[in-house]
């Protein structure tokens, strides 16, 4: 494994593959990470040792001084993230602590945002498959949605596309995410939780 400061970080966007899905609030993650991939410059393109398509580049100051980065978005289906994202983190030889995972989160209100390390997977499909691969040591951004209302199940609302006036506000959000995770990569988990953290 290479030094832990110059190590590579693997950011990966969580959500389903396919433009039935596309504009889920299941797929959040996706959103954010196409948002990274324009600001660095870069195109997904189909991984070659993995199920997933990615971008590499650098972020942070131009030149050397930024932090070599991969983004990542499995093609395996949220509920099997896990084997994507672990064949990447190996595969660009980057260590635990420097995966961020993007996802959707329940039991934040909508559009607010909470960064941290480690923790559970709060019933989350994509972060169970991914802690089981690789153990919990990775960061999240968790990105709030808030809860279904009245009696619909989870289920369906996370696969339901964000309503009239949510998407209203969604562009702003996902800019405020992408730039939670640049704060992250460049100036660590601390300053981008007293940032971001509301």
């Amino acid at each position: 494994m290479t030094d832990d400061a110059n190590a590579p970080w693997l950011i990966v966007g969580l959500g389903n593959p396919g433009p039935d899905y596309a504009g889920n609030r299941h797929n959040v993650g996706f959103m954010v990470a196409d948002l990274l991939a324009e600001r660095i410059g870069g195109k997904f393109k189909r991984a070659q040792k993995a199920q997933a398509q990615v971008v590499e580049g650098r972020m942070g100051p131009p030149g050397p001084a930024g932090r070599r980065v991969v983004l990542a978005k499995p093609l395996s289906y949220m509920n099997l993230s896990g084997g994507p994202v672990t064949a990447l983190r190996d595969f660009y030889k980057v260590p635990t602590a420097h995966v961020v995972a993007i996802h959707d989160e329940l039991d934040i209100d909508y559009g607010v945002l909470r960064l941290k390390i480690g923790g559970g997977d709060n019933g989350h499909n994509g972060l169970k498959s991914m802690t089981k691969a690789m153990g919990a040591d990775y960061h999240r951004l968790r990105f709030g949605i808030g809860r279904p209302p009245g009696r619909m199940q989870v289920a369906d609302f996370v696969l339901k596309d964000f309503s009239s006036t949510e998407r209203k506000e969604l562009d702003y959000f996902v800019d405020r995410a992408a730039d939670a995770v640049e704060c992250l990569v460049t100036e660590g988990l601390e300053r981008a939780q007293s940032a971001y953290n509301s």
